[in-house]
């Protein structure tokens, strides 16, 4: 299945949940937040979130600093 992430096309294999998707591509689910076709996607709702071939991915990292 091809996505869209961050305006990148990727293939990945399905089923794929949001939740599986993040840990794939190795970022810490309570570090970022995601747009899933133009809508923000409520994290408790990761889960069961099944990705489709097409979705528009749009994942934004929280980085601290000072």
């Amino acid at each position: 299945m091809k996505l869209i992430i961050n305006g990148n096309e990727r293939t990945f294999e399905a089923p794929l949940t949001l939740r599986r998707l993040i840990e794939q591509l190795g970022m810490k689910a309570d570090r970022v937040a995601v747009e899933l076709n133009r809508e923000i996607a409520q994290r408790d709702k990761w889960t069961g979130l099944e990705l489709k071939d097409g979705d528009q991915v749009e994942i934004v990292h929280f980085v601290g600093g000072g």
